[in-house]
């Protein structure tokens, strides 16, 4: 079977569990992904069938549009709501227009340190798993561009946001920042990807669906 399938990726979920789920539906081993999702994460996953496999290597550097929420009070050791709090909680003063100045400041080509819960190298080993063992991560800076970030509402300490990226771009290490910007800390409360390249989420099905 040669086949691109789009899936909307449920929460709790890694994308190697989306990827082995769908194998053992299509009974097909030959099954890719072009693009990891955090487990956290919702959306887009494009799932490569077959001889397309080979179309993984064009998608590398694909541009990516996320929406999701930040929330600001605290920051976590892995930037999202599944770590746990840092630097203790602080009381939130930032307003609406102070958190879209700030965006404004993100816009571009910028250089970005990913979180210490990643999956970059150090040594060969992968980063997520010195800091499991609470040992010191040092990662370096890399620069990526945003070519989107709007915060179109803020309420009861939490901003919704929509972003469009390049590749390589943590959108963990943006709700970090821009927490630290703000000096009251702040994690990825939730993020749903709604494209990778042309694939788009009116083109996703969920793994139910599949299934069925």
């Amino acid at each position: 079977m040669n086949a691109v399938l789009i899936i909307d990726k449920p929460s709790g979920f890694t994308s190697h569990d989306v990827v082995n789920r769908v194998r053992r539906i299509l009974g097909e081993r030959s099954v890719g992904h072009l693009g990891t999702l955090d487990p956290l994460a919702t959306g887009v996953l494009p799932l490569v069938v077959g001889n397309l496999t080979r179309l993984a290597q064009f998608y590398t550097e694909s541009e990516k549009s996320y929406e999701g929420t930040i929330r600001f009070g605290f920051a976590t050791d892995t930037y999202d709501a599944e770590g746990e709090p840092v630097g203790g909680a602080k009381s939130v003063q930032t307003s609406l227009s102070e958190l879209q100045q700030l965006a404004e400041r993100f816009r571009g080509l910028i250089e970005q340190l990913p979180p210490p819960f990643s999956a970059k190298k150090i040594h060969g080993v992968p980063a997520y798993k010195l800091a499991r063992k609470k040992k010191e991560v040092k990662l370096e800076p890399a620069s990526v561009e945003i070519k989107e970030f709007e915060i179109p509402s803020f309420a009861n300490d939490c901003a919704e946001f929509r972003a469009r990226v390049a590749s390589g771009t943590y959108m963990r290490s943006l709700a970090h920042d821009l927490g630290a910007m703000a000096g009251c800390g702040a994690h990825l409360a939730s993020l749903r990807r709604t494209a990778v390249a042309e694939f788009t989420i009116a083109d996703a099905h969920t793994l139910e669906m599949e299934v069925r």
